[in-house]
């Protein structure tokens, strides 16, 4: 059996977790600094010409997609028209067709027929007035008495309890 060269001591374990994450916090440390750095150095330039890229990109996808949104309300706009005229003519000719369909098959001398009317028997004005009239005065009657009795209460409730006051 091969023997393991590691030494397993908790001491040795401890001190060697120290010194890494010690190292970690310091490499940390390190990449700010030097970050700061080129920052305040050469980022200035870097990032005006990150900036003027962009700019420069944004604008051309802005013709772009302008562009595309022209050509493509150009199409519905000739589509609408197309699709206009050829509803306009298909229902010109069904109607067409069904005027000449009705002259040609219909005798010209019709014998004229009065129909009779039904005439309806109408309410005079002054009748319709009077029932209105009754019917508003059914509907506010008695919530109007309603209220009365509640004022009259509260008035004789406010008379007992004013001389107890005095």
């Amino acid at each position: 059996m091969k023997q393991s060269t590691l030494n397993l001591q908790p001491s040795h374990l401890s001190e060697a977790a120290l010194a890494a994450s010690r190292q970690v916090w310091l490499a940390g440390l390190g990449a700010a600094v030097v970050t700061r750095d080129w920052m305040q150095n050469e980022a200035g330039s870097v990032l005006k010409t990150l900036v003027k890229e962009g700019t420069a990109v944004e604008s051309r996808a802005i013709r772009y997609v302008g562009d595309r949104i022209e050509g493509s309300v150009t199409r519905a706009n000739s589509l609408w028209r197309r699709t206009r005229s050829t509803v306009e003519t298909t229902v010109k000719t069904y109607a067409d067709t069904a005027v000449m369909l009705v002259r040609e098959t219909l005798p010209k001398s019709l014998p004229k027929i009065d129909l009779p009317v039904r005439r309806t028997r109408k309410a005079k004005p002054a009748a319709a007035v009077k029932r209105a009239r009754k019917t508003v005065r059914a509907r506010t009657a008695k919530p109007v008495a309603r209220v009365k009795r509640a004022a009259k209460t509260v008035a004789k409730q406010a008379a007992k309890v004013a001389p107890a006051a005095e």
